[in-house]
């Protein structure tokens, strides 16, 4: 989370006696970044993002007043810096990408270093889109034929994904 507050945009809110840290744009465009509200929804999840992770080293004032002064010119030649706060992949991306960190801890554990300093930056949800072939059907053990055969295809594949829940 951000180090620096520039627009004074961070508050704390109590939600069932839990505190949240928020970036409020409300704020922001009080404290200095004028006329935000008009901005497109699009542009606001991006201007919250900046002011959530702004560091001035990776995220710094000149890309979040770039987003405001988007109002004026409709353009920007500004980079940003856009951390996304959640990863939605599907199997036949995340499948490798869980293979690709497990390598990762392997060559980090060859040269005694921790291996557990090896995850994700951002969370990562993975999406098993997955379809049951049908090898029997009409008769009573239909249903448990069928699992039986599903588990023997893919059991290598469901122990991985469940090592890889547990492993990161």
């Amino acid at each position: 989370m951000s180090k620096i507050n520039s627009f004074k945009s961070k508050k704390t809110i109590k939600v069932n006696g839990k505190d949240y840290v928020i970036y409020s744009l409300t704020e922001a465009e009080k404290n200095g970044l004028k006329d935000i509200s008009k901005l497109p929804k699009s542009l606001k999840v991006l201007l919250e993002n900046l002011l959530r992770y702004e560091d001035n080293s990776t995220v710094d004032k000149i890309q979040i007043n770039a987003i405001q002064s988007w109002l004026n010119t409709k353009t920007s030649d500004t980079e940003i810096a856009y951390r996304p706060a959640r990863v939605l992949m599907q199997d036949y991306t995340g499948i490798p990408a869980v293979a690709d960190l497990a390598a990762m801890r392997d060559a980090v554990k060859a040269k005694n270093k921790d291996p557990k300093k090896i995850n994700p930056l951002s969370q990562v949800d993975l999406v098993i889109d997955h379809s049951v072939m049908v090898d029997n059907y009409a008769n009573k053990d239909s249903f448990d034929l069928n699992v039986e055969k599903e588990f023997s295809r893919n059991g290598e594949r469901y122990s991985f994904l469940k090592w890889g829940q547990q492993a990161f």
